[in-house]
């Protein structure tokens, strides 16, 4: 029902494409049978287009558009929620009616008008973090997975807590002028599953190599947003047993030998040592980095899980993280230092789909 939803909305809106331009993409203007516009979020400029004839559907539909710079492309629905700043359909949707429900007259009258927009959320909150990850998009086919998978990662089984964005703002610090990169954008969830912050990683557009690993060539290509203290990004749901680290794509590497065991990434050593324990847990294990920080974070959180009853075993890398291992020692070298570190009865339970 929603899917027909969409495509009829679209269907509308795409007659109306010249009008829905003007009023969400204002900065932009007509050329020839396009409009043109710096991005989907209204950004002065020309490498976006926007078919304005065309069939109802199929190549060259109207209301098609794609941004020749980040490779994005959509309908008109996704104009509307990119420039209005909305994170789910319901929204998307409501706005979508209400300009097409405009009669002639107040159409004229609204193409004159600013586009509604949500206020907007305070720098670095979880409300700010919910909207970036809201707008983001799935993984598959994009920067992300091949960010993951030349750093050895394959295994991207319950990785709904990711996702891509293709333009997301970095500013080096105060003084600097703001600049988009793409970026991976991971979801900081509670126990519960309620998403309390967001933590980006800032990818090179022109791939991975040795020296950066994919990441941007920045200062500081990862960084979080939110609310973090305690919790988490989670691949898996945890119950009796779960393992805990620090970076996403060390928790993720592991999980490649380990596919079926629940996983957090606390994101930071400090972090780590605060996560929360679901009541249900029984064995904890701690994948800790070859580091000094590691190592403090490792004792704290043994400390605070064996005096809830917790039993918990520490999980140790050969060189400095997990994803070294995988990526310099290969999988099975990472299978095999894994499986001695792990209880009997885990490695049945957890291990098997690695085989």
């Amino acid at each position: 029902m929603v899917r027909h939803n969409a495509s009829e909305l679209a269907r509308r809106l795409a007659r109306e494409a010249e009008a829905v331009c003007r009023h969400y993409l204002s900065n932009g203007r007509r050329q020839g049978r396009y409009w043109t516009v710096g991005d989907v979020r209204n950004t002065p400029g020309r490498s976006m287009f926007v078919r304005l004839s065309g069939p109802e559907s199929g190549p060259g539909a109207a209301g098609h558009w794609r941004d020749a710079a980040s490779a994005e492309h959509g309908d008109l629905l996704d104009v509307i929620r990119e420039s209005c700043d909305f994170t789910n359909f319901r929204d998307v949707a409501n706005e979508a009616r209400r300009f097409l429900n405009l009669s002639r007259p107040e159409l004229e009258v609204e193409l004159n008008r600013p586009p509604s927009r949500k206020s907007p959320a305070p720098l670095g909150s979880p409300e700010a973090a919910r909207r970036l990850f809201g707008i983001s998009h799935l993984i598959a086919g994009t920067l992300v997975e091949a960010y993951l998978r030349n750093r050895g990662i394959t295994a991207l089984h319950e990785t709904g807590c990711l996702r891509f964005h293709p333009r997301c703002y970095y500013r080096p610090d105060d003084h600097s002028p703001t600049e988009t990169w793409p970026a991976m954008i991971a979801a900081v969830t509670d126990l519960n599953g309620h998403l309390t912050g967001a933590h980006r990683t800032w990818l090179d557009p022109d791939g991975f190599s040795e020296t950066t690993l994919g990441k941007a060539r920045i200062d500081a290509p990862k960084r979080a947003m939110g609310d973090l203290l305690g919790h988490a990004v989670r691949f898996g749901v945890a119950r009796d047993v779960m393992a805990a680290g620090e970076g996403i794509e060390t928790m993720l590497s592991l999980r490649s030998v380990v596919p079926t065991m629940p996983m957090v990434a606390a994101l930071s050593a400090a972090h780590l040592s605060a996560i929360l324990f679901p009541d249900t847990l029984r064995r904890l294990y701690i994948a800790r980095d070859d580091d000094p920080a590691g190592s403090g974070a490792m004792t704290t959180l043994i400390d605070r899980a064996q005096a809830v009853g917790i039993e918990a075993i520490v999980i140790s890398p050969r060189l400095g993280d997990f994803n070294e291992d995988l990526r310099l020692l290969g999988f099975d070298a990472l299978r095999a230092t894994s499986r001695m570190q792990i209880a009997a009865q885990d490695v049945a339970r957890f291990m098997e789909l690695a085989a």
